[in-house]
């Protein structure tokens, strides 16, 4: 693994479930580190599932600790019922409850202002779709506004992803609806513009949640679906195509910066799979290995013609 500069910012996509591989990874990655995220960075940006490993990287949480929490409450969130069966009749198919109390523990009730503070400054950055004022919002530790905010508010209204979780607050949900399901944007900018890092001091780590393996749906097969059964289509093509335009925007326009962009192809694992925990705890040690050896989305080195 090529050193890190001598600035470090971590950014985290969303992707349900699937955030215990990325805890597992950062477990790799740790240990080859030989010390926590939280000690190495000053900034996390998440959004959705990744709002909850930045969240924990700022509160200073080992990578086994978050994995060790996706364990536990995985199976008491997503707990099958007549509401998740027929999610079609309800305004969501999930209680944050659980992950409200898991995360109140995790905390200890801290505020995004107590990551600011002269003892140490901490740039969390969790990603949030206002859809009151309809725009996206970004709840910055350092931001007055969101001072008094709990940390577990600004995790549950970035995880409320529409149809699994209530809104919250009223106006709050998932971060991924819009352009910053990945976060890597957001962070280059708090990196270079907020921080003033130097482009050439910086080191900006951005992982991704998983990409199916061979693509999407086969030829015919969208023709098929019926009008609810396209919820989901939509929803995957809104997330996969701003993911991977956040990622070629840094790559592009941050040149200096040492950008590192981690991706791996997995089977179709859904939001809400407690069946597949396993599997992508296991996934998990693979992609650690690849962010120690370096191996990068080779997806980003695809030449811009190509894709645009």
């Amino acid at each position: 693994m090529k050193p890190f500069r001598q600035h470090v910012a971590i950014a985290i996509d969303g992707g349900g479930i699937r955030g215990i591989m990325v805890t597992r990874a950062l477990e790799v990655l740790e240990a080859a580190l030989g010390k926590k995220l939280g000690e190495v960075c000053e900034i996390a940006a998440g959004t959705s599932t990744g709002s909850v490993v930045a969240a924990g990287i700022a509160l200073d949480k080992s990578a086994a600790e978050m994995t060790q929490l996706y364990r536990v409450v995985s199976p008491k969130i997503f707990q099958k019922s007549l509401r998740s069966a027929l999610w079609l009749l309800f305004p969501y198919r999930y209680s944050n409850a659980a992950l409200k109390e898991e995360f109140d523990q995790q905390s200890a009730g801290k505020t995004m202002g107590d990551l600011w503070t002269d003892a140490r400054k901490f740039d969390l950055v969790i990603a949030a779709r206002d859809m009151h004022t309809a725009r996206t919002r970004f709840f910055k530790s350092w931001k007055p506004e969101y001072a008094a905010m709990p940390i577990t508010t600004a995790v549950l209204a970035s995880a409320a992803a529409p149809t699994y979780f209530p809104v919250v607050a009223g106006r709050y949900v998932d971060g991924g609806v819009g352009s910053f399901g990945n976060p890597t944007f957001i962070a280059a900018y708090e990196a270079r513009f907020v921080l003033g890092w130097k482009p050439e001091e910086t080191t900006l780590i951005s992982v991704g949640t998983g990409r199916v393996a061979g693509g999407g749906y086969p030829i015919g097969a969208p023709d098929k679906l019926r009008s609810a059964q396209w919820i989901m289509p939509l929803m995957d093509a809104l997330m996969s195509d701003a993911n991977d335009q956040q990622s070629r925007v840094v790559d592009q326009l941050f040149t200096g910066m040492d950008f590192r962009r981690f991706q791996i192809s997995i089977e179709k694992i859904d939001l809400d799979d407690v069946a597949a925990l396993d599997r992508l705890v296991e996934h998990g040690k693979r992609f650690g290995e690849m962010m120690v050896n370096d191996e990068t989305d080779p997806d980003l080195q695809t030449p811009v013609y190509k894709v645009v």
